[in-house]
């Protein structure tokens, strides 16, 4: 991989670019928190050659979505349990359109 190819990663939401040092300075909280809701499986963040987590920046908007649960009272498991319905339910209604446009879709008259 060159460094252009590195680059052009940076703006994958996927791709692990932040320490957890970095990680947890972003959104405002400790790395025991991070670590903590990897221990829930809300998030696994990935591991370096060297065996350290890194973060994307799409598990740090989850990672935020638990600290503002957390922040509000919620207990750490009931937020990342909260987290994960909510979207396992995002995910269902995505599909759901999906299948409606389909079945409107068929609906409509052949030319």
């Amino acid at each position: 991989m060159t460094a252009d190819d590195s680059f052009d990663r940076l703006d994958d939401d996927d791709y692990p670019a932040y320490t957890m040092g970095r990680a947890a300075e972003m959104i405002g909280t400790t790395q025991g928190f991070l670590r903590a809701i990897g221990e829930h499986r809300l998030i696994t963040p990935l591991r370096s050659q060297g065996g350290h987590r890194r973060y994307s920046r799409y598990q740090l908007r989850i990672a935020a979505r638990a600290r503002e649960l957390v922040d509000q009272g919620t207990p750490i498991e009931a937020a990342c349990r909260i987290i994960i319905l909510e979207d396992q339910l995002e995910e269902a209604q995505r599909i759901n359109a999906e299948y409606r446009r389909a079945a409107a879709s068929s609906d409509q008259p052949v030319a």
